[in-house]
C-alpha cells in the first residue's frame, strides 16, 4: 500500500501579517491589567510576561527562560527582574540573565538571551514596540494622534476582545457604509442616505476613505493612520443631547491575540476643557457608554460569526475600494519586511 504525504506551504506575506508587523507598535492590554504580580498575555506571535518593577513601571519580556523554557511570569519580581520559579534564574528587563543562583558564574549569566519589548504607558492602556530584532536599546518614539496627546481633548478607553483575525477588525472599520445598516438603530447612526459614493484622500501619514457629499451626518469617513502605530480614526456627529463637545471622535488600534482572537482598542473622544469636560466625562460614564457598547457588539457579532476565509470568498464593489486599498498596503509593507529580512545584513 503506497501513501503519500501533502504539504502545504503558508503564503508567506500572509504569515507575516497575521502576528503582526515587525517594528511597529502594539497596545496589548489596558494599563489595569497589569498590578502587583506579572501576568502573561499571547500577542503578535509571543507568550510576553509582563510585570511593573518597585516605582510601578511596567517592563515587559517573551514569557521563557532562557534556562529550560519555563514561564517567567510565574516567577518572583525583584524590581527591574524577574526571578523563574524553576530555578530562580533571574533576567532583566532588558533580556539579560543577571544571575543563576544554582550555578553562580556559569555561561547563561551575563547572556543576553530573552526577547525583550520596550514598553510605554498611555492613555490607559500598554504599547509595546514589536521589534524585528529580540533586543534593541532605543525603539523609534510611540506617536500618538492629538486625540490622545492634546489637553483640549478628553477621551475614554474602550477595550473588548473578538473571536476573530484582527484583520477583520480593520476591514469592519475601513467600511463606513455598514454604519447605515448594522447600526440604522442606533442614536447616532440613523440619518443619512443609505446609497453613497466614496472617494480616498491620501494624507502624509496614511488615506482617508469618506463619502462624497455627505459629512457630519452619519459614519461618513475613516482615516488610516500610520506614524510607527497603525491607527484608524473616525468621527460620528452626535446630537446636543449627547453633551457638549461637537463631533465624537473615536481612535482604534487593533493587536492580533491568535488567528482566531484580537485586541480591540477604541478611544472615545472629545473636544471639551473646563466645566464641558466634566459634564462629558459625566454623561459618558452614566447615559452614553452603554450605548456605545451596545453598538461595539453589533460589529463583533457580524465579525465573529463570519467563516475564516469569508475573506477568500467576496464579490467586492465600489464601496469596498477602502477595503481594497488598505489590503494592499498591508500585503505592501508585509513583503517589503520580508525582503529585508532575507537580504545580507
Amino acid at each position: 500500500m503506497q501513501t503519500s504525504n501533502v504539504y502545504f506551504q503558508q503564503d508567506p506575506v500572509d504569515a507575516a501579517l497575521a502576528v503582526g508587523l515587525k517594528d511597529l507598535w502594539f497596545p496589548v492590554c489596558p494599563s489595569s491589567f497589569v498590578k502587583e504580580n506579572p501576568i502573561s498575555l499571547r500577542r503578535m506571535g509571543y507568550k510576553i510576561a509582563l510585570w511593573r518593577d518597585h516605582e510601578g513601571k511596567v517592563h515587559a519580556l517573551e514569557d521563557h527562560c532562557p534556562h529550560r523554557g519555563a514561564p517567567l511570569s510565574l516567577g518572583v519580581i525583584l524590581g527591574d527582574r524577574l526571578a523563574c520559579p524553576y530555578h530562580g534564574v533571574e533576567v532583566r528587563h532588558d533580556g539579560t540573565v543577571t544571575s543563576v543562583p544554582a550555578m553562580p558564574g556559569c555561561k547563561l549569566e551575563g547572556s543576553r538571551t530573552t526577547r525583550m519589548f520596550h514598553a510605554v504607558e498611555s492613555n490607559g492602556a500598554i504599547f509595546l514596540f514589536n521589534s524585528t530584532e529580540p533586543q534593541i536599546d532605543t525603539p523609534p518614539p510611540l506617536r500618538l494622534p492629538e486625540e490622545l496627546t492634546s489637553p483640549e481633548w478628553s477621551s475614554f478607553l474602550c477595550y473588548t476582545e473578538w473571536g476573530c483575525d484582527y484583520r477583520y477588525v480593520i476591514d469592519n472599520v475601513i467600511d463606513p457604509m455598514h454604519g447605515t445598516y448594522l447600526h440604522k438603530q442606533s442614536h447616532t447612526m440613523y440619518e443619512g442616505d443609505v446609497t453613497a459614493e466614496f472617494h480616498i484622500r491620501d494624507t502624509d501619514t496614511g488615506f482617508v476613505f469618506e463619502k462624497k457629499g455627505q459629512r457630519n451626518v452619519n459614519f461618513d469617513w475613516t482615516e488610516w493612520i500610520d506614524t510607527g502605530i497603525h491607527l484608524m480614526r473616525l468621527e460620528i456627529p452626535y446630537p446636543k443631547t449627547g453633551g457638549p463637545g461637537g463631533n465624537f471622535a473615536i481612535i482604534g488600534s487593533y493587536t492580533p491575540i491568535s488567528r482566531q482572537a484580537s485586541g480591540v482598542f477604541h478611544w472615545r473622544c472629545r473636544k471639551v476643557d473646563g466645566w464641558q469636560r466634566d459634564t462629558w466625562r459625566f454623561l459618558y460614564k452614566n447615559r452614553l457608554e452603554q450605548r456605545h457598547w451596545n453598538v461595539l457588539e453589533q460589529d463583533r457579532v457580524a465579525v465573529e460569526t463570519m467563516e475564516p476565509d469569508a475573506n477568500q470568498r467576496e464579490f467586492l464593489y465600489a464601496h469596498d475600494m477602502g477595503i481594497v486599498r488598505l489590503r494592499r498596503h498591508l500585503k505592501g509593507l508585509a513583503q517589503a519586511q520580508i525582503d529585508r529580512a532575507a537580504t545580507p545584513a
